[in-house]
């Protein structure tokens, strides 16, 4: 039944093409963008309070990435979000380096807080860092697994009313109904920049055609890495075909390399 759920919701962003409109980092604007176009959604980088209101009365949803925050960019992001709210559009925030620096962890907190539909996707540190634990991390790095992370992650969709994507070498998804863990994936995707990034921008896609979970998207990015991985010589061949499998994936792939248990 979930493997179905997961195929539709890819026929879903192919067919309805849905506008994410991205706040993100200057590091990983190109390669969300190009993943988004490769699933087969739109993607907009859209920076200026002038345009969001505008912006966020058609989007699909919005994508909140702290990974360069500046003084400059928190009050823009806490207007996006009162604008998505106000169109009850998902919000996926990504609390790059959350834990790292006290600015990080509070705007990470105060835009979970502001976000009336909420999903979470961080790789473990920053998912126990949110949630207020002890985490362990070297910059945006996670130190920590992510089965480490996965009582953080439960506590933060009781906090925020929210789902949450936990990355890493075995992906979670945990709602206030279930926790599915994922296993495909390969251990080459982290020494790509921008690779947790890009499953948020993901998240965001199906978010905006019903799959609020976030199981859709970690789905889809761990098999087309996996897939790309096999492929590839390096972390730059990676990152070029991982966007032609994004592109070429199709439900038979999906339904016959997917590894995914509910727990």
């Amino acid at each position: 039944m979930l493997v179905e759920q997961i195929t539709q919701a890819l026929t879903a962003v192919r067919e309805q093409k849905p506008l994410v409109v991205n706040i993100t980092n200057f590091v990983v604007m190109n390669n969300t963008a190009n993943a988004l176009l490769a699933i087969g959604a739109s993607p907009i980088m859209a920076h200026s309070k002038q345009e969001m209101a505008e912006m966020m009365s058609f989007a699909g949803a919005l994508v909140i990435n702290i990974g360069t925050l500046d003084s400059d960019w928190i009050p823009r992001m806490s207007f996006a979000v009162e604008q998505a709210n106000i169109h009850n559009k998902v919000v996926v925030l990504d609390p790059v380096g959350c834990g790292a620096s006290s600015l990080r962890t509070a705007t990470a907190r105060e835009i979970a807080r502001l976000a009336k539909k909420l999903i979470i996707r961080g790789n473990a540190s920053e998912i126990i860092a949110l949630a207020c634990e002890q985490a362990k991390s070297k910059g945006v790095d996670a130190l920590n697994s992510s089965d480490s992370a996965v009582s953080a992650a439960r506590f933060l969709v009781t906090e925020y009313d929210a789902s949450v994507v936990i990355s890493g070498e075995a992906d979670y998804v945990v709602t206030h109904t279930h926790t599915v863990r994922l296993n495909n994936g390969h251990a080459l995707m982290p020494y790509v920049t921008g690779m947790g990034c890009t499953l948020t921008a993901l998240t965001a896609a199906f978010a905006a055609v019903g799959d609020t979970s976030g199981v859709a998207a970690a789905a889809v990015l761990g098999v087309a890495g996996e897939m790309a991985a096999e492929q590839a010589r390096g972390p730059g061949s990676l990152q070029m075909t991982l966007l032609d499998e994004l592109y070429q994936l199709n439900d038979e792939t999906l339904k016959t390399r997917l590894t995914l248990q509910v727990i």
